[in-house]
């Protein structure tokens, strides 16, 4: 279920809501989140999305460019002043430079102004605002139902789970010395959060690559670095605890309040809550790479994500009462980094993973799609001949210190790679056993089923040329494509 709020809170959503619906009657606008966890290639997809608009290029499946029914686009200054600007420029001369932008560990928003011919009348302008925010800040949305002692039970239940439990020791050893009911002490409150925001931490590394890793604040804290509303961290309590005033365990409630309230909600209100259409977008290889503990997870991540979307048909009535998102994007990235023979695999485990939150998200009458695709491609493909027979491969320029087979490359060179093939049928993946396939966390590198490097960008890259892709036409077609008909 999407995220309850106080009346009088629901009552300011739904007044800016209508507020926003009778300013599109004046200047159709649509408002689209972007958003993805760490690493999953949230700045690159805005970049190469602004670029396709402005600078057009090949986008055969975006049928509102494929037709020439796009007269222009063109950046614009952006609809809130107190909200930074997404950097374009500064990112485009990064790619120039063959060095891939920073990631995303803020929101940013850019507006672009799209000049198109729709099939019946004259010219119209469609305003297109895009919101890039950081997916882990979604997975913060289902604590705004959650008491303390629900958050306590469901993280320790994680932390404890074998795929966990190592990079959870200290903190749980900590917890295990600690009696929540004695008086509040802040020493010991930051000692337990350090050991929280570490083991968090611990979570992300390439070898586990773990998704379901809320509050999101703890990873990326910004201005709030220190602050009570992030030291807290869940204690060893029923989740229906009666925490006695004073105690440690009541001020640790207290800052989880503190954080839903000056982190969690104000996002949710002035951000999340007037989209109208999202993508997400998925590493899904790096859960790949690390194994089957690391892509269930992300299967619990992508499930929790789907129950904070707003999800329905778009309608004036509906908004008043509550706005919806009535369009939702699941993209697995880095298509590139695999040959095109598995880039239908990789969208089907995709589709596999979204399956069951997908259900509901289509009972409420949103429209729900996933494709694989690659926003810049980094790589090239060819055929490799070896022992007689003819390889798909692929050939990039890793960045430096990437290994493959015993070598360790220099981010200077290209070479021809065969990153392994998905299985035709993803329900392979998913029997629940924990050694459904070998990843990085079972072991030696050497003994992983897949292994996926990171590329560099390929040279070229400017403001004057198109970026060369795979599948964003059909990212913009299904985002874009019925309001520029």
């Amino acid at each position: 279920m999407a995220p309850s709020l106080p009346i009088l809170e629901e009552a300011r959503i739904g007044l800016r809501a209508l507020v926003d619906r009778v300013e599109d009657l004046a200047r159709p606008t649509l408002r689209l989140g972007v958003t993805g966890l760490a690493r999953s290639g949230k700045t690159i997809f805005t970049t190469a999305l602004i670029q396709a608009l402005v600078q057009g290029g090949r986008l055969p499946v975006f049928e509102a460019m494929a037709s020439g029914r796009i007269a222009s686009a063109r950046l614009e200054p952006q609809p809130d002043d107190a909200v930074p600007r997404f950097p374009f420029e500064d990112h485009m001369g990064r790619l120039a430079a063959r060095d891939w932008p920073s990631s995303t560990t803020r929101i940013s928003e850019s507006r672009l102004s799209i000049r198109y011919a729709p099939k019946r009348g004259g010219l119209r302008t469609l305003t297109l605002d895009l919101v890039d925010y950081p997916g882990e800040w979604l997975l913060d949305l289902p604590l705004l139902d959650k008491s303390f002692g629900e958050f306590c039970r469901e993280s320790l239940a994680l932390a404890r789970a074998p795929a966990r439990q190592a990079l959870a020791q200290e903190m749980l050893a900590a917890l295990a010395a600690t009696n929540p009911y004695l008086p509040a002490d802040e020493a010991k409150a930051r000692e337990l959060a350090s050991r929280f925001t570490t083991y968090l931490s611990a979570c992300r590394s390439e070898r586990v690559a773990m998704s379901l890793l809320p509050p999101g604040r703890f990873l990326m804290p910004g201005d709030l670095d220190g602050s009570p509303a992030l030291t807290f961290a869940p204690l060893d309590i029923p989740a229906d605890a009666s925490l006695p005033s004073g105690s440690l365990a009541a001020m640790m409630a207290r800052r989880y309040e503190a954080y839903k309230n000056a982190v969690v909600r104000p996002f949710f209100r002035d951000h999340f809550a007037r989209l109208d259409a999202q993508i997400v977008l998925v590493d899904l290889l790096a859960a790949l790479n690390a194994g089957p503990a690391a892509l269930a997870d992300l299967e619990r991540a992508l499930d929790s994500i789907l129950t904070a979307f707003r999800v329905g048909r778009n309608s004036l009535v509906s908004a008043l009462f509550r706005p919806r998102i009535d369009k939702v994007l699941f993209a697995a990235t880095k298509a590139d980094h695999l040959h095109q023979t598995s880039h239908d695999r990789l969208e089907a485990i995709l589709r596999r993973l979204v399956e069951r939150a997908g259900e509901r998200a289509r009972d409420s009458g949103a429209a729900l799609d996933v494709v694989a695709l690659a926003a810049i491609r980094a790589t090239r493909e060819a055929q490799v001949s070896r022992g007689g027979r003819q390889i798909p491969a692929i050939i990039g320029t890793p960045e430096a210190g990437q290994s493959a087979g015993g070598q360790v490359f220099d981010g200077t060179e290209d070479v021809a790679l065969f990153p392994g093939e998905l299985p035709e049928a993803p329900d392979a993946l998913f029997s629940g056993r924990a050694d459904a396939f070998r990843g990085l966390s079972s072991g030696d590198h050497g003994d992983a089923d897949f292994r996926f490097l990171k590329f560099r960008p390929p040279p070229g890259l400017g403001m004057a040329t198109p970026l060369p892709h795979i599948r964003l036409d059909r990212a913009l077609q299904f985002l874009l494509g019925d309001r520029l008909a």
